[in-house]
């Protein structure tokens, strides 16, 4: 076994000479045998302890350093050749800009310093550079702890079988973080609906939920992006506290937050993306089919560098770590803000749910789907309404009005719509308030219409609101919207009611009886 370090002897041998030279009787070339080194080094090594004239018991207690400077000094530096070093600051901050390149860098560098340093030792000093100010933190993850997800970047493609019309669409990719176990699953869109469908899909392809997922900053999960404080989309949210998750938004322009996934993209579009690219599909239920195969083929390749597969990992790692699903499936939700009207009920399409009336004026937040519509106020469920589709509908609670069934704020009762519309228009326009009112289960459903009509009178004259009301109630129609519609079209200047005297109207492209009374005579 060598006992040199660098050509010199290490500090241990160097000792132990010393030390058998100290114990006398032994010559240079014995204790050399001794040391497994040549006698020339040994003696060398004599020598120059002989020399120092230090004494032994104070040479025993020195330190490395001290022994490798008096044994081993280091010789003066030569003098090299002096090559200018390019600013790395500016390098780092000019490659931040899109299109300069290292090798644009290094041509502006040596069309300035022309001594300069050649391309790969350019490079070199950068990368060595570059590492010590950014260096790259290798995350080990726990196991059950975090889900990574994403979009693809790279499109797949159905094709209409009838029309032959291309449509691109989405592939969504999700990796757990000790496993690498993968899911993907094509979605029409990247909206908040197949968003939030595709999580619900890969918890149940997972068969648990881990304690956070990480998701990049797109809309339909992150609302406002921030660096510390992200604003999660409200639906989203939703999910998350259905399943007992947390979610944690990779920064903005950190992509190595979320490497794992990005990974995780780069492989199924190898794995899949790229096998499945000379077949054609004709729906995404067809696509999605042909992905969950070769995902199976995915998770069962064993992963480079390890004897494992990722199916083999997540059963032993991630799986036995993950939180049991909910016992209900996620309902998915979506969710807009409202102002409460003056008779107590917000509007969801062309729908109307009531409130509690002391909440008139204020803005509620409205968590509706195709089933139901739940109202919440200061993030309290204040009402809860059965959804309808029916235009016009009003869905009122008893529970809601105020006293007397009476709109208590302003004091408004049928009598006074009556009053205010006779007095505002005349005695149809009366009529037709009474009629919508009476249209309703409860007189309140109809207070906002009735203001409708009466508001009209600002816009058009009063013999024209009474005409127009005098219409509706003939045809037995009587709604804001066709009283507004006949004024808005003129309606009411050409139509003729019952007992008024009709006018015979001049055309030129109206014949008359006498021309069809002369051709028969011929």
């Amino acid at each position: 076994m060598r006992r040199r370090k660098k050509g010199r002897l290490t500090m241990k041998y160097l000792r132990e000479v010393i030390r058998l030279y100290n114990l006398g009787g032994l010559s240079n070339r014995q204790i050399a045998k001794a040391c497994n080194v040549s006698p020339t080094t040994a003696g060398g090594c004599i020598n120059k302890y002989i020399d120092s004239g230090i004494p032994y018991e104070t040479f025993a207690e020195l330190p490395d350093e001290k022994l490798e400077s008096i044994f081993y000094p280091k010789e003066p530096d030569q003098p090299v050749y002096s090559r200018p070093m390019p600013d790395m600051e500016y390098l780092c901050k000019e490659l931040k800009r899109k299109g300069v390149t290292l090798q644009l860098l290094w041509e502006e560098y040596i069309r300035e310093n022309p001594g300069g340093y050649s391309r790969s030792q350019f490079s070199y000093h950068y990368q060595q550079w570059s590492k010590k100010i950014n260096p790259t933190m290798r995350f080990n993850h726990k196991a059950g702890e975090k889900v990574f997800v994403d979009f693809s970047g790279y499109k797949p493609e159905i094709v209409n079988p009838i029309t032959g019309e291309v449509t691109s669409v989405d592939l969504f990719v999700a990796t757990l973080g000790a496993s690498s176990y993968t899911y993907a699953v094509c979605v029409p869109d990247q909206t908040k609906e197949f968003w939030i469908e595709a999580h619900v899909k890969m918890f149940d392809f997972f068969g648990g939920v881990p304690e956070c997922i990480v998701p990049d900053n797109l809309k339909s999960g992150v609302t406002s992006p921030c660096f510390y404080d992200p604003d999660i989309n409200p639906g989203y949210a939703d999910m998350a506290a259905h399943y007992g998750i947390a979610v944690v938004p990779a920064r903005p322009g950190k992509p190595k937050d979320k490497g794992k996934v990005e990974n995780g993209v780069l492989n199924v579009q190898r794995r899949i993306l790229a096998v499945l690219r000379n077949r054609t599909f004709n729906s995404i239920q067809e696509l999605n089919s042909a992905v969950a195969e070769e995902l199976v083929n995915l998770n069962d390749r064993p992963m480079q560098h390890m004897k494992s597969s990722r199916r083999q990992l997540f059963k032993e790692l991630d799986q036995p770590a993950l939180k049991p699903l909910p016992f209900e499936r996620f309902e998915q939700y979506s969710w807009k803000k409202a102002k409460v009207n003056f008779n107590y009920h917000v509007q969801i399409g062309d729908a109307h749910y009531s409130v509690p009336w002391r909440l008139m004026g204020e803005t509620v937040d409205i968590k509706y789907n195709s089933r139901i519509v739940q109202i919440l106020h200061k993030n309290k469920c204040i009402a809860s309404h059965p959804r309808s589709f029916k235009r016009g509908y009003y869905a009122t609670s008893a529970a809601h009005m105020p006293p007397n069934h009476q709109f208590v704020a302003s004091g408004w009762t049928p009598e006074r719509m009556n009053k205010w519309a006779s007095k505002t228009a005349g005695v149809y326009t009366a009529k037709a308030i009474d009629a919508i009112i009476d249209s309703r289960q409860f007189p309140e459903q109809a207070y906002k219409s009735c203001m409708g009509v009466i508001k009209l009178s600002k816009y058009y004259p009063p013999e024209r609101l009474e005409k127009a009301c005098r219409m509706v109630l003939e045809s037995g129609t009587v709604r804001y919207n066709s009283i507004k519609s006949i004024l808005e079209k003129g309606l009411d200047k050409i139509h003729y009611l019952e007992g008024e005297p009709r006018k015979n109207l001049v055309h030129e492209n109206i014949r008359g009886n006498e021309y069809y009374r002369i051709k028969g005579d011929d």
